[in-house]
């Protein structure tokens, strides 16, 4: 198995400006990004978020992040977050799917 993801987490008051941003982004550029974003809301602490953001390898992670088109968008996103990002750089080790 391989696979790269990064955890990242924030708190927002803006989560839908956010998702419509990336959804806009999305369509703007189709080619770039990751494989899979799971977008993920804690139900314990309302206005923090987590996206599992998932890539083929590591490499290709680090390509993306490289883009200049990247620095662009998480410029905007961090405008609209209420705290600063973190990440998790976490290579994969297993998937199991039912």
């Amino acid at each position: 198995m391989s696979g790269f993801v990064q955890v990242v987490e924030w708190t927002t008051s803006q989560i839908e400006e956010m998702r419509r941003f990336n959804e806009e982004w999305r369509v703007r550029y189709p080619q770039m990004g990751p494989s899979r974003i799971l977008l993920c809301a804690d139900r314990d602490d309302e206005g923090r978020y987590l996206a599992v953001v998932e890539f083929p390898s590591y490499e290709a992670a680090m390509r993306n992040s490289e883009d200049p088109a990247t620095t662009e968008f998480s410029e905007r996103m961090n405008a609209l977050a209420d705290s600063p990002m973190t990440f998790r750089n976490l290579d994969v080790l297993t998937l199991e799917q039912q």
